[in-house]
Protein backbone atom coordinates (compact mmCIF):
# COMPACT_ATOMS: atom_id res chain seq x y z
CA UNK A 1 0.00 0.00 0.00
CA UNK A 2 2.81 2.43 0.90
CA UNK A 3 4.56 1.80 -2.43
CA UNK A 4 1.33 2.38 -4.35
CA UNK A 5 0.73 5.65 -2.50
CA UNK A 6 4.27 6.83 -3.15
CA UNK A 7 4.04 5.91 -6.83
CA UNK A 8 0.72 7.74 -7.11
CA UNK A 9 2.19 10.87 -5.50
CA UNK A 10 5.18 10.87 -7.85
CA UNK A 11 2.94 10.39 -10.89
CA UNK A 12 0.64 13.16 -9.65
CA UNK A 13 3.60 15.54 -9.28
CA UNK A 14 4.96 14.80 -12.72
CA UNK A 15 1.50 14.99 -14.28
CA UNK A 16 0.78 18.32 -12.60
CA UNK A 17 4.04 19.77 -13.83
CA UNK A 18 3.44 18.50 -17.35
CA UNK A 19 -0.11 19.89 -17.39
CA UNK A 20 1.15 23.28 -16.26
CA UNK A 21 3.72 23.33 -19.05
CA UNK A 22 1.02 22.54 -21.67
CA UNK A 23 -1.07 25.48 -20.53
CA UNK A 24 1.06 28.16 -22.22
CA UNK A 25 2.55 28.98 -25.60
CA UNK A 26 6.34 28.70 -26.04
CA UNK A 27 6.63 32.51 -25.92
CA UNK A 28 4.66 32.61 -22.65
CA UNK A 29 6.77 29.80 -21.17
CA UNK A 30 10.00 31.63 -22.09
CA UNK A 31 8.68 34.86 -20.55
CA UNK A 32 7.66 33.05 -17.35
CA UNK A 33 11.09 31.37 -17.16
CA UNK A 34 12.87 34.73 -17.54
CA UNK A 35 10.60 36.23 -14.83
CA UNK A 36 11.42 33.34 -12.47
CA UNK A 37 15.13 33.83 -13.22
CA UNK A 38 14.94 37.53 -12.27
CA UNK A 39 13.03 36.79 -9.06
CA UNK A 40 15.41 33.98 -8.08
CA UNK A 41 18.52 36.07 -8.67
CA UNK A 42 17.02 38.94 -6.65
CA UNK A 43 16.37 36.53 -3.75
CA UNK A 44 19.88 35.09 -4.02
CA UNK A 45 21.49 38.53 -3.98
CA UNK A 46 19.41 39.50 -0.95
CA UNK A 47 20.50 36.50 1.17
CA UNK A 48 24.02 36.29 -0.29
CA UNK A 49 25.15 39.66 -1.74
CA UNK A 50 28.59 38.33 -2.81
CA UNK A 51 26.85 35.98 -5.28
CA UNK A 52 25.98 38.92 -7.56
CA UNK A 53 29.60 39.53 -8.56
CA UNK A 54 30.15 35.79 -9.02
CA UNK A 55 27.16 35.50 -11.35
CA UNK A 56 27.97 38.65 -13.32
CA UNK A 57 31.67 37.78 -13.74
CA UNK A 58 31.14 34.10 -14.55
CA UNK A 59 31.31 32.63 -18.03
CA UNK A 60 27.63 31.81 -17.58
CA UNK A 61 24.98 30.72 -15.15
CA UNK A 62 21.74 28.74 -15.04
CA UNK A 63 18.66 29.25 -12.89
CA UNK A 64 16.17 26.44 -12.24
CA UNK A 65 12.82 26.27 -10.49
CA UNK A 66 12.10 22.82 -9.11
CA UNK A 67 9.30 21.09 -7.26
CA UNK A 68 9.97 17.78 -5.56
CA UNK A 69 8.00 15.27 -3.59
CA UNK A 70 9.35 12.65 -1.21
CA UNK A 71 6.95 9.99 0.04
CA UNK A 72 8.22 7.18 2.21
CA UNK A 73 10.87 5.51 0.00
CA UNK A 74 10.38 7.26 -3.35
CA UNK A 75 11.26 10.79 -4.40
CA UNK A 76 10.84 12.71 -7.65
CA UNK A 77 11.28 16.26 -8.85
CA UNK A 78 10.81 18.16 -12.07
CA UNK A 79 11.47 21.69 -13.15
CA UNK A 80 12.63 24.10 -15.78
CA UNK A 81 15.14 26.86 -16.16
CA UNK A 82 17.39 28.84 -18.38
CA UNK A 83 21.16 28.91 -18.86
CA UNK A 84 22.69 32.26 -19.79
CA UNK A 85 26.00 32.64 -21.61
CA UNK A 86 27.34 35.92 -20.19
CA UNK A 87 29.82 36.28 -23.05
CA UNK A 88 27.25 36.11 -25.87
CA UNK A 89 24.06 37.05 -24.00
CA UNK A 90 22.32 33.93 -25.34
CA UNK A 91 19.69 32.12 -23.27
CA UNK A 92 19.28 28.34 -23.51
CA UNK A 93 16.04 26.97 -22.06
CA UNK A 94 16.32 23.71 -20.16
CA UNK A 95 14.42 21.11 -18.14
CA UNK A 96 15.34 18.92 -15.22
CA UNK A 97 14.03 15.68 -13.76
CA UNK A 98 15.11 13.85 -10.67
CA UNK A 99 14.34 10.59 -8.99
CA UNK A 100 15.63 8.57 -6.14
CA UNK A 101 14.96 6.36 -3.20
CA UNK A 102 15.37 7.05 0.46
CA UNK A 103 13.43 7.64 3.60
CA UNK A 104 11.47 10.86 3.74
CA UNK A 105 8.19 12.65 3.53
CA UNK A 106 7.42 16.09 2.14
CA UNK A 107 7.05 18.52 -0.71
CA UNK A 108 9.87 20.89 -1.59
CA UNK A 109 9.79 23.95 -3.80
CA UNK A 110 13.31 25.18 -4.41
CA UNK A 111 15.46 27.19 -6.78
CA UNK A 112 18.94 26.35 -8.00
CA UNK A 113 21.50 28.79 -9.39
CA UNK A 114 24.50 27.22 -11.12
CA UNK A 115 27.53 29.43 -11.75
CA UNK A 116 30.03 28.37 -14.43
CA UNK A 117 33.55 29.75 -14.27
CA UNK A 118 34.71 28.19 -17.56
CA UNK A 119 33.49 27.71 -21.11
CA UNK A 120 34.04 23.97 -20.75
CA UNK A 121 31.86 23.71 -17.63
CA UNK A 122 29.09 25.78 -19.25
CA UNK A 123 29.14 23.79 -22.50
CA UNK A 124 29.22 20.46 -20.69
CA UNK A 125 26.12 21.49 -18.76
CA UNK A 126 24.01 22.72 -21.69
CA UNK A 127 25.30 20.54 -24.55
CA UNK A 128 25.85 17.19 -22.90
CA UNK A 129 22.71 17.04 -20.79
CA UNK A 130 24.55 17.11 -17.48
CA UNK A 131 23.66 14.39 -14.99
CA UNK A 132 24.18 14.91 -11.31
CA UNK A 133 25.01 12.09 -9.00
CA UNK A 134 26.48 14.07 -6.13
CA UNK A 135 25.38 15.02 -2.70
CA UNK A 136 27.10 17.92 -1.00
CA UNK A 137 26.65 19.62 2.33
CA UNK A 138 27.40 23.30 2.75
CA UNK A 139 27.36 25.68 5.61
CA UNK A 140 25.24 28.64 4.64
CA UNK A 141 24.39 31.88 6.36
CA UNK A 142 21.01 33.59 6.21
CA UNK A 143 20.80 36.82 8.17
CA UNK A 144 22.21 36.04 11.62
CA UNK A 145 21.88 32.25 11.40
CA UNK A 146 24.29 29.72 9.98
CA UNK A 147 28.02 29.38 9.80
CA UNK A 148 30.33 30.55 7.04
CA UNK A 149 29.25 33.10 4.46
CA UNK A 150 30.44 31.06 1.48
CA UNK A 151 26.99 29.86 0.39
CA UNK A 152 27.83 27.95 -2.80
CA UNK A 153 28.73 24.30 -3.19
CA UNK A 154 31.19 23.16 -5.85
CA UNK A 155 29.42 20.32 -7.67
CA UNK A 156 31.86 19.79 -10.56
CA UNK A 157 35.03 21.44 -11.86
CA UNK A 158 34.15 25.01 -12.85
CA UNK A 159 30.57 24.70 -11.52
CA UNK A 160 29.09 25.94 -8.25
CA UNK A 161 25.51 25.65 -7.01
CA UNK A 162 23.45 27.92 -4.80
CA UNK A 163 20.21 26.29 -3.69
CA UNK A 164 17.43 28.50 -2.34
CA UNK A 165 14.44 27.50 -0.28
CA UNK A 166 11.78 29.61 1.42
CA UNK A 167 14.18 30.09 4.35
CA UNK A 168 16.98 31.46 2.16
CA UNK A 169 20.12 29.56 1.24
CA UNK A 170 19.80 25.83 1.73
CA UNK A 171 22.15 24.23 4.19
CA UNK A 172 22.39 21.23 1.93
CA UNK A 173 22.64 21.01 -1.85
CA UNK A 174 21.31 17.68 -2.99
CA UNK A 175 21.32 16.87 -6.69
CA UNK A 176 21.42 13.08 -6.59
CA UNK A 177 19.87 11.37 -9.58
CA UNK A 178 19.13 14.61 -11.42
CA UNK A 179 19.29 15.12 -15.19
CA UNK A 180 19.48 18.57 -16.80
CA UNK A 181 18.85 18.86 -20.54
CA UNK A 182 17.85 21.33 -23.26
CA UNK A 183 14.17 22.09 -23.79
CA UNK A 184 13.95 21.59 -27.56
CA UNK A 185 10.44 23.05 -27.74
CA UNK A 186 11.42 26.39 -26.20
CA UNK A 187 14.81 26.67 -27.93
CA UNK A 188 13.49 25.96 -31.43
CA UNK A 189 10.24 27.94 -31.24
CA UNK A 190 11.80 31.39 -30.92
Amino acid sequence: MKKALAAFAVLWLLGSLAAASWAATPAEKRAETRKTRAETLARLYKVHPAAKAKVQNAYGYAVFSNVGVNLIFLSAAAGSGVARNNKTGKDIYMKMVSGGIGLGLGLKDFRGVFVFSTLKAFNNFVDSGWEAGAHADAVAKTNSKGGSAEGAVTVAPGMELYQLTEAGLALEATIQGTKYYKDDDLNSAK
